[in-house]
């Protein structure tokens, strides 16, 4: 019996070959060339290193009977022979890997094929970016190229990676895969005229800032108790034997001071119709574009040497990033390194426009530094205060119309902004001793990241309360929401949505007959009544229609 040959699955055209497929926009494209060269240098170093070493010494050196196991002058030409050899080799298999990495960018999706012995295919649906990144490692900058790495919702380790391009088509390719995971459609026949949008800068945090950060952050508490201690021992014990514990932690010291500076360095935010765009790095260098919505939950903290300058640091956690405790994860998941108030505000403005109340600035400081029950904050009862005994007064939370703010911490200053449409489930916990007080925890399960999100020590009536009522307010909060794509034209007339005097749709009123009603959708998240710092609305940009 014969079988009717089945098609092939997906064509597989050659670079620049457009003849199979159905828009010339959507063809195979291959990475530059050296990518491989770019990306593995290191390992190709190391190996050199390791194995010429023993190679090279036991070809010149003397053998067992004193002399060189070649003839003189025969080394030398072998060495540079086996050298060569090595050289092709390696060229061949990066110009190989080159050759079996392909890419192709559709209105839908993106895909990307490599490896050479083991296959493997990746695909990201662009509605379901969630972060584009731009990366530039030290190697990269000098040929000119960039890594693109966009996020996917749950993707992980998985996130598609395009390494290496030319920086002007990395750029290019990040507008175009913005352009339609917002719902833009560039012109068909000319893909890659798309430009960026236009964006304004909203924050530069100088490089003496940074600096200062590092040296009154943490890291130099704990060296200075370090430092007590050793020196402490050192004197009691009368051995000089214990200075060299300052090794490892000068060591450990050193590097923490290292990530800041790097991660910190040249750190500029600014906004556009594509979303939250952040630059940073003093060797590497990376850009950020986070889209509108993606951040799932903002933590805001001030450590206790930083309350002198009145600093803060502003960390999300945005889908698709992960909770890795690396220093790139960490730097990827920091919106703003350190910063003061009115640039935190500033922040805030970018990722929650609409702050659901009408006295933005004094709620959100009063989440930042206050305590007890001002600007509508509930705490922990006075009966549990022995659970807490320096805390109790400033545990407590928030609620407003588009957001929950978590409160908590004495030293380390914490707050955290759960959007109501960002909340993925609640859960209470009571243990024997919360009991006998009569208090709950209320944990908010967002997307894993660096803020966890928690209320602790509440009364439990008002925990129960505040379960129930989020669980309503996140479910209404998500069915008023935009779409996936959120800068694709609504199919109903803006003429048929009531408005109010500052433009915004009026609550609850129904666009058409029978619909429910959506939230409108800015071009440009801008609140200029949200933050002290004043900004011309005409200054702001035309972004994509």
């Amino acid at each position: 019996m014969t079988h009717p040959q089945q098609p092939p699955l997906e064509p597989r055209p050659a670079v620049g070959d457009t003849g199979t497929q159905a828009d010339p926009a959507e063809r195979w494209l291959r990475v530059h060339v050296i990518s491989p060269l770019v990306r593995g240098w290191i390992a190709l170093v190391a190996i050199l290193f390791i194995v010429g070493r023993d190679w090279f010494e036991g070809l010149f050196g003397p053998g067992p009977r004193g002399r060189s196991p070649l003839p003189e002058g025969v080394g030398v030409l072998a060495a540079v022979g086996i050298l060569l050899g090595v050289v092709v080799i390696i060229a061949a298999a990066f110009l190989l890997s080159w050759y079996c990495t392909r890419y192709q960018v559709t209105r839908d999706h993106v895909r990307v094929h490599s490896g050479v012995v083991f296959r493997q295919q990746r695909q990201a649906r662009l509605d379901r970016v969630q972060a584009i990144d731009i990366v530039q490692p030290f190697l990269a900058r000098i040929f000119g190229l960039a890594e693109l790495k966009f996020e996917v919702a749950d993707a992980g380790e998985s996130a598609v990676r395009l390494a290496f391009l030319k920086l002007d088509d990395a750029r290019r390719l990040r507008a175009m895969i913005l352009a339609r995971a917002a719902g833009v459609d560039p012109d068909p026949e000319h893909p890659e005229e798309i430009v960026e949008a236009p964006e304004r800068e909203v924050v530069v945090v100088p490089a003496g800032r940074v600096v200062g950060s590092a040296v009154l952050s943490g890291t130099s508490i704990a060296l200075l108790v370090a430092t007590i201690v050793i020196v402490t021992l050192g004197v009691v014990f009368r051995t000089p034997i214990v200075a060299t514990s300052f090794i490892p932690i000068l060591i450990g010291v050193a590097g923490s001071y290292w990530s800041a500076l790097s991660t910190g360095y040249n750190f500029r935010a600014a906004t556009s119709p594509d979303g939250l765009r952040i630059r940073y790095g003093l060797l590497d260098t990376r850009a950020q574009t986070v889209p509108p919505g993606r951040v799932q939950a903002l933590g805001i903290v001030q450590s206790p040497l930083w309350r002198l300058k009145g600093w803060y640091r502003v960390t999300a956690n945005v889908a698709g990033y992960g909770a890795s405790a690396s220093n790139e994860g960490q730097a990827r998941a920091t919106l703003l390194p350190v910063g003061t108030r009115d640039e935190v505000l500033q922040i805030l403005a970018l990722v929650l426009p609409d702050p659901g109340t009408d006295r933005p600035v004094e709620l959100f400081a009063a989440g930042m530094a206050g305590r007890d029950g001002g600007e509508g904050f509930v705490t922990t009862p006075r009966r549990a205060r022995w659970l807490a005994p320096l805390a109790w007064r400033r545990t407590g939370f928030a609620v407003t119309g588009t957001a929950l703010l978590l409160r908590s911490g004495v030293l380390w200053r914490r707050l955290a902004v759960v959007p109501h449409e960002r909340t993925q489930s609640l859960a209470i916990e009571q243990g024997p001793v919360d009991r006998r007080f009569r208090v709950a925890q209320l944990i908010l399960h967002t997307t894993p990241g660096p803020v966890s999100p928690r209320v602790s020590l509440a009364d439990a009536p008002t925990a129960w309360a505040l379960f129930h009522g989020q669980a309503a307010r996140a479910a209404e909060a998500r069915r008023r929401s935009g779409p996936e794509q959120w800068m694709r034209p609504d199919a109903v007339e803006p003429a048929a949505v009531p408005l109010t005097e500052d433009g915004s749709a009026v609550d609850g009123a129904p666009q058409q007959p029978g619909q429910a009603p959506v939230a409108p959708r800015q071009v440009m998240p801008v609140a200029p009544r949200y933050t002290p710092v004043s900004r011309d609305p005409e200054e702001v940009p035309d972004g994509r229609r």
